[in-house]
């Protein structure tokens, strides 16, 4: 009797530890939730306000195996990525973001460089802005999803190759490629494709 009670006990805790190493590699070669964080996507997605408790910040999708098997990330898309530009990214640091690992990791630690933005600007495209708007190679971008002009202008630069412009939607409130320059298309982690909370405003990219 004991025995078949330990024989069971032995395949649940196999069973509960294979589930686990199952999430750990769905989130970082498949898909991976993320809570945004602060204001800079605005309107497009609400972030996390850490002064307003009614303010969670939406949840998202993104979806990392695309850029995982080399497709480049386009103009438009909405991604995650890893703000340490100057810092080379590993495989390590993708498993450390797991959900199931990053569990027993400081919350504000985890996150923090881990960042939702939009691309902008391709390699070898010149991004400026001038008069409150963005031009890419000279023609004014008509960026329908943000929510007011530009304050301050941004002498232009040529994105170099392997490199991406990213900006936040709310851009007098972000802090991007206009701070920490163009981001390295590996500290692309994944496409944001869908909104899943609040329910009330789920939607897909």
């Amino acid at each position: 009797m004991f025995k078949n009670l330990f024989v069971e006990f032995f395949s649940w805790i196999k069973a509960i530890i294979l589930a686990l190493v199952l999430a750990v590699c769905l989130s970082v070669f498949v898909i991976q939730p993320f809570t945004v964080d602060g204001s800079s996507m605005e309107p497009t997605l609400q972030g996390l306000d850490h002064f307003n408790p009614q303010q969670a910040g939406d949840r998202v999708f993104a979806f990392k195996t695309l850029f995982l098997l080399g497709q480049k990330p386009e103009i438009g898309d909405i991604v995650i990525i890893d703000s340490r530009v100057d810092d080379e990214r590993t495989l390590a640091d993708s498993f450390i973001e797991s959900p199931m690992i990053a569990a027993f990791i400081d919350v504000e630690e985890r996150s923090r460089h881990n960042w939702v933005k939009r691309i902008i600007g391709a390699p070898g495209d010149r991004i400026a802005i001038n008069g409150g708007f963005v031009y890419r190679n000279g023609v004014k971008l008509d960026e329908e999803y943000i929510k007011e002009s530009i304050y301050l202008d941004f002498e232009e630069i040529e994105i170099p190759e392997g490199h991406v412009f990213v900006m936040g939607d709310n851009r007098n409130g972000s802090t991007d490629s206009r701070d920490i320059g163009p981001v390295p298309i590996d500290h692309v982690t994944g496409k944001v494709i869908a909104r899943f909370y609040p329910f009330h405003r789920a939607e897909t990219f």
